[in-house]
């Protein structure tokens, strides 16, 4: 088991200072991802408001099933990283351990389905570029290539995330099995939290965008 100074950095007088520390910056680094996140959002949104029977239609070509169980796996991960911090900070090494192995598992079985969903979207030629094969009197092919330039864009990035969440839990995992973490210092686990509520709060806002809204039309 690592002492306390072992894991206070130089700079800092002391733990606590060096976890309030590490908050800020990750609150600060989640700005600036609520901003990119953010432009993505507004352009979509516009883009919807002048367009909205292409983008209807593209709505309806998402599977909302999918899209509904992988916003239970992600609400299931939240569960199981704050159960994972919980465990950091009371010194419970296997509860910790067994809690962020869960989180990353979670985290694979959406990256899993959301390849099947785009699988799907290849088969059906709905993927922007020289590929788009849909055609419809109803809508303008082009006006729905957007949606589905959108779709790929605002998804894809979010399951970038998510793969470098998992790479962080996944060294988190090895570094609590060697017991790199103690009841006065676990900060990198609760920022890794913080890190990966924010993705999942991402996707909240997502499947309701792009699944949901506008297929009563």
């Amino acid at each position: 088991m690592s002492d306390d100074s072992s894991t206070l950095a130089h700079q800092f007088d002391d733990l606590e200072q060096q976890r309030e520390a590490s908050t800020l910056g990750m609150w600060a680094f989640l700005v600036t991802e609520i901003m990119f996140f953010g432009g993505l959002f507004l352009g979509y949104s516009v883009y919807r408001f002048n367009y909205p029977e292409a983008f209807a239609e593209g709505s309806h070509h998402l599977d909302v099933t999918l899209g509904s169980i992988n916003t239970a796996v992600l609400i299931g991960s939240s569960l199981t990283m704050a159960l994972a911090v919980r465990g950091a900070q009371l010194g419970r090494r296997n509860t910790a351990v067994g809690s962020l192995l869960l989180t990353v598992l979670l985290g694979c079985v959406f990256l899993g389905i959301k390849a099947v969903e785009y699988g799907h979207k290849f088969e059906e030629q709905l993927v922007p570029g020289t590929s788009f094969g849909y055609s419809s009197t109803q809508v303008d092919p082009g006006q729905l290539e957007l949606f589905f330039s959108f779709y790929f864009a605002m998804t894809g990035l979010h399951a970038f995330h998510m793969i470098i969440g998992i790479a962080i839990l996944l060294v988190l995992v090895w570094k609590t099995w060697k017991g790199r973490f103690t009841p006065s210092y676990y900060a990198p686990v609760e920022m890794t939290g913080l890190y990966w509520h924010f993705v999942d709060i991402v996707w909240i806002f997502l499947f309701p965008l792009l699944y949901l809204i506008g297929r009563h039309l």
